[in-house]
């Protein structure tokens, strides 16, 4: 939000400032301004001298803050090659977690986080919301991205974070979407959710690469996408197996995007109202998430016979990283059978 103040210099002259990122608040009727999302609180009324005031001391405190203590690593931090490579909505999602970090930590030396003591500390902070345990999680994994910045530029040894246990305990080994829980969601969704579901079953893509996956990245021999998780710099390969191209034959082509929703508009997001509705409706209170479909084309690949490295261009994964998802994803059953068909092939000299 932004205020415009106005401030008499004169009977016949008037200066207009504009003020940006003013943070409003309503509570118990009344309204509450900050100089910025979780920043000081500022004085007077809108347009005032006093108001004008505080927000302008606020910012010249921002723009010195201490670089020893944990506000000055923040803004540090942010101004930093390591958030820039951030993808925009690992950014947004970021934002109101570092807010936190500096309402609870901020005024905290640096040097603090080098000592055994300040682990304690983490985890009370940490379980404000321990009723919501992935979320708890999540705030210890921004606050711990933020202290390996603080290691990497040498103001701290070591990272505080590492070796906190997480609340959040689920082991997703397993929980992919088999034939028959996809069949079931398309009984009871439109098509245009079925093809959803079906194309990221066949292509690993993640929920934002499938929303702009075009007509235009499918070649005469594969889909080529830069994946929005890389910042554009991996690029998923996807070769045209037969039952992928077999799907891409029964999608209507809309639009230069692949899938479309029901008006036939782009997708905004796929994993959307039409897919939860229809997946409560089809698999009740089921485990499996959207993300777990990237599972389910891991599986087909692995079961094919394919190598890691293979896996990995096709996802668009690090190669060295590709291993740990598949333990996390394909689950023991999928990887003993993948095992007997391939000492089958080998006895079988084919």
């Amino acid at each position: 939000m932004s205020w415009i103040a106005s401030s008499q210099s004169s009977r016949r002259s008037m200066a207009h400032v504009k003020l940006k990122g003013v943070f409003t608040v309503t509570a118990k009727g009344r309204r509450y301004y900050y100089a910025w999302r979780g920043g000081p609180r500022l004085y007077g009324e809108p347009g005032s001298p006093e108001f004008v005031a505080s927000y302008t001391e606020a910012h010249a405190d921002l723009r010195t803050a201490d670089a020893s203590r944990v506000r000055g690593l923040i803004e540090a931090y942010k101004s930093s090659a390591a958030y820039e490579r951030l993808a925009p909505s690992t950014k947004r999602t970021w934002a109101g977690w570092l807010d936190r970090i500096v309402n609870h930590f901020g005024e905290l030396k640096v040097a603090q986080f080098d000592r055994p003591e300040i682990r304690p500390s983490i985890r009370r902070w940490r379980n404000q919301w321990e009723d919501r345990p992935r979320t708890a999680d999540y705030g210890v994994q921004v606050l711990s991205h933020v202290m390996s910045y603080a290691v990497e530029t040498d103001r701290i040894g070591t990272n505080p974070c590492h070796g906190i246990k997480s609340l959040y305990k689920v082991d997703r080994s397993g929980l992919i979407w088999s034939d028959e829980d996809i069949a079931a969601l398309k009984a009871v969704a439109s098509p245009e959710v079925g093809y959803v579901v079906d194309l990221a079953a066949h292509t690993g893509l993640r929920a934002g690469d499938l929303t702009r996956l075009a007509w235009s990245h499918v070649g005469s021999d594969a889909i080529r996408i830069t994946t929005s998780k890389s910042r554009h710099r991996t690029t998923a390969t996807i070769p045209l197996y037969a039952d992928l191209r077999d799907l891409l034959a029964t999608i209507p082509k809309r639009s230069t995007v692949i899938l479309t929703n029901e008006q036939g508009r782009p997708w905004q997001r796929v994993n959307s109202t039409p897919f939860m509705t229809a997946k409560a409706k089809a698999l009740g209170d089921r485990d499996l998430h959207f993300h777990d479909l990237r599972g389910t084309a891991a599986t087909r690949f692995h079961r094919a016979g394919l190598a890691v490295n293979d896996i990995a261009e096709i996802l668009g994964w690090e190669e060295s990283s590709v291993e740990k998802i598949l333990r996390r994803y394909v689950g023991v059953e999928a990887r003993v059978q993948s095992m007997i068909a391939k000492i089958n092939k080998a006895e079988r000299g084919t």
